[in-house]
């Protein structure tokens, strides 16, 4: 008896985890992997940006010199933010070293995860995700992500840019709010690169947002000349005009039409080519923007133009690439689409695995001092995938939206039969079903049946 005890002990079955244990331990070990990812393959950059904002705010303020003639000790790099992004970082003369690391980590994550939550939720909301499990994995695989987890380690203000930019476009433009336009303002007051974020809405004939960030951005810049008239004047005569400040756009790090066409006819710029490049990339995303707005798909619209501000830029580093990250959740967005063709469904999900892998892969780091060759693919690997991504970004079609729900806009045509004109095809499947399955007059049942003698399925899902 007690033998039988113990073999019964042995043989039941354990109960199996609960799901939120389960997607607790899934989670947790993501950010384990994650983890050891970030040891092993991120760069330590030990907060260099912020050192140089550090030191230009004391420079400036607590000894009286020229913020634009700040260099960095032992290096040739100075501020060469506008003197609005001056102002706003001034605050850091009031805390020490360690409190300024503290605030820069704390400011990006935080902005991280709201953006992720606007990007992100309606993509979760679709699939019935419990927000928390899918933001856990979000934000692990953010972590991953080379230009977000560089933005963190230099210390850089990109994401907080991003942060304005989406915050403006997914809420307060989308929804029609009158301060529509204002994130995009502040961030092109900051740094100049959002000012291309104007052009879109100009375009796509938001005529108000685009005034709003036209006179947001006007009004911080003059206010910043208020407050500091001296540093503007340099910013906008001269240190403005001066790329030597930020380095040399053949290093490998400028993932910009510039770094190609430089390290593609190095030491000749050819700027000449890069000029018509420039003009062919606006022209495709003035093509692609006015679509994605068309078939009001905003995220589309943002993700393109954030393609399009990296690429025709003088210089964009691989930690400015987090304006590449909406494209890669449009791509997520189609790979788990259960409403997609599966082969295009497979295909996209391909897509979206190979572009998140490689922006996480430091691969042109590999290629730092080879052009020629297979240099030439590696050094150029994240400006190459911009180039496939504006012009093959998936954009969601007007029906796709709910648009075949929406009467439409010209009554005088129409693309089908309105839904009053559809005949009950339920009701009809029915009646067809009840005929077929009437007795004959011997009293059997006669029905129709499928392979094996089984009812075969109504001629309609009910």
């Amino acid at each position: 008896m007690a033998q039988r005890g113990r073999i019964a002990e042995s043989t039941a079955v354990r109960p199996k985890p609960r799901p939120a244990v389960r997607k607790t331990l899934t989670v947790a070990g993501l950010w384990l992997v994650v983890g050891g990812f970030l040891a092993v393959a991120a760069a330590h950059n030990g907060f260099f940006d912020l050192k140089v904002y550090y030191g230009a705010m004391h420079y400036w303020i607590d000894r009286g010199g020229d913020i634009y003639d700040y260099l960095t000790p032992g290096t040739q790099y100075g501020f060469t933010y506008p003197p609005f992004a001056a102002a706003l970082m001034s605050p850091m003369v009031l805390i020490g070293w360690n409190a300024a690391i503290v605030v820069s980590v704390a400011m990006n994550v935080l902005a991280m995860l709201a953006i992720l939550t606007w990007l992100l939720k309606p993509v979760f909301q679709r699939q019935g995700w419990s927000f928390w499990y899918a933001m856990g994995i979000a934000g692990a695989l953010a972590a991953a992500f080379e230009p977000i987890r560089e933005t963190v380690n230099f210390g850089q203000v990109n994401i907080l840019l991003l942060f304005l930019v989406v915050g403006d476009l997914l809420v307060l433009v989308r929804n029609g709010n009158r301060l529509g336009g204002i994130g995009i303002g502040l961030a092109t007051a900051i740094k100049l690169t959002p000012g291309v974020f104007i052009l879109y809405l100009l375009i796509t004939k938001r005529w108000r947002a685009a005034a709003v960030s036209a006179a947001t951005a006007t009004a911080a810049t003059w206010a910043a000349a208020t407050f500091a008239p001296d540093a503007s004047r340099v910013f906008w005569t001269d240190a403005m005009w001066n790329t030597d400040r930020v380095g040399s756009p053949t290093f490998v790090s400028n993932q910009a039409l510039t770094g190609l066409v430089g390290r593609l006819f190095n030491p000749d710029p050819m700027k000449p080519l890069w000029a018509l490049l420039v003009l062919i990339t606006l022209a495709v995303w003035y093509w692609r923007s006015r679509r994605a707005i068309k078939a009001r798909d905003e995220v589309a619209g943002l993700a393109l133009t954030g393609l399009v501000g990296c690429m025709v830029s003088p210089i964009t580093w691989i930690h400015h690439l987090v304006w590449v990250l909406p494209s890669i959740v449009v791509l997520f967005d189609y790979a788990t689409d259960r409403s997609l063709d599966p082969r295009r469904k497979r295909n996209l999900a391909i897509a979206f695995g190979f572009s998140f892998a490689l922006l996480c892969s430091r691969t042109p780091w590999a290629f730092h001092a080879k052009f020629d060759g297979l240099g030439l693919i590696g050094s150029n690997a994240y400006i190459l995938l911009m180039i496939g991504l504006l012009f093959g970004l998936p954009i969601r079609e007007p029906a796709a939206a709910g648009a075949a729900q929406r009467p439409s806009e010209d009554p005088g045509r129409s693309s089908g039969p309105a839904v009053e004109d559809v005949p009950d095809l339920v009701e009809i499947d029915r009646k067809v079903t009840a005929a077929f399955d009437a007795k004959d007059v011997d009293g059997t049942v006669r029905s129709v049946a499928g392979p094996g003698g089984r009812p075969s399925r109504p001629l309609v899902e009910a």
